[in-house]
């Protein structure tokens, strides 16, 4: 598939690659507690060990020929990637811990502990899609945590994905298994920890 559609194939997967996606989790996530939007700040803090530490790491990397692109195109490459994201991502929660963060935060950053351990483990040997696996999680997190008023989130999911098979990064398999692994696995993990801890 070429012209329009590759540009906009390419658009979706650039603004919603998972770091942005992980992002808006990561800042929304005090909002199911009292104190938001003041308590921002320590989604924010979440961001930066979830996120931002790891892709400017990706960044350097690829700036260095170390790593093929920014999406970690390379299966082989995503492992290790993977394991650094998970300390990074542990470490940000000891902090929150320390800093007696609200819980919501905590609850979203050991759901996507969860998440991150899988893929790391499935991309030893299969390229699951990561993009499918964070736009799921995040639609479906945010209609349990806002309502049905937030389903037309979910059509993200099918159109990320597309983007992801139009670009030749997935097949349809690896996209539906990033989809519902997503959808099903770190967002019920998300949901038992919610009713668990908060």
């Amino acid at each position: 598939m070429t012209g329009p559609w590759r540009s906009a194939a390419r658009v979706l997967t650039e603004v919603f690659q998972p770091p942005a996606v992980v992002t808006i989790l990561m800042l929304i996530s005090p909002a199911i507690e009292p104190g938001f939007p003041g308590t921002m700040w320590f989604g924010v803090l979440g961001a930066l060990f979830v996120c931002v530490l790891p892709l400017a790491y990706v960044l350097v990397m690829v700036k260095l020929g170390r790593i093929t692109d920014h999406h970690v195109s390379d299966r082989r490459q995503r492992t290790p990637l993977l394991l650094l994201a998970l300390v990074s991502v542990v470490a940000g929660l000891f902090v929150l811990q320390a800093l007696k963060g609200p819980a919501s935060v905590s609850v979203m950053i050991i759901a996507l502990i969860g998440g991150i351990a899988v893929l790391a483990i499935v991309s030893a040997f299969w390229k699951m899609s990561g993009h499918a696996s964070a736009i799921a999680a995040a639609a479906v997190i945010v209609v349990m945590m806002f309502g049905p008023a937030w389903l037309p989130a979910l059509l993200l999911v099918p159109a990320v994905g597309w983007s992801r098979v139009v670009l030749r990064a997935h097949t349809l398999g690896q996209v539906i298994a990033g989809s519902l692994f997503g959808g099903v696995v770190i967002a019920g993990l998300w949901w038992l920890l919610r009713g668990w801890m908060l």
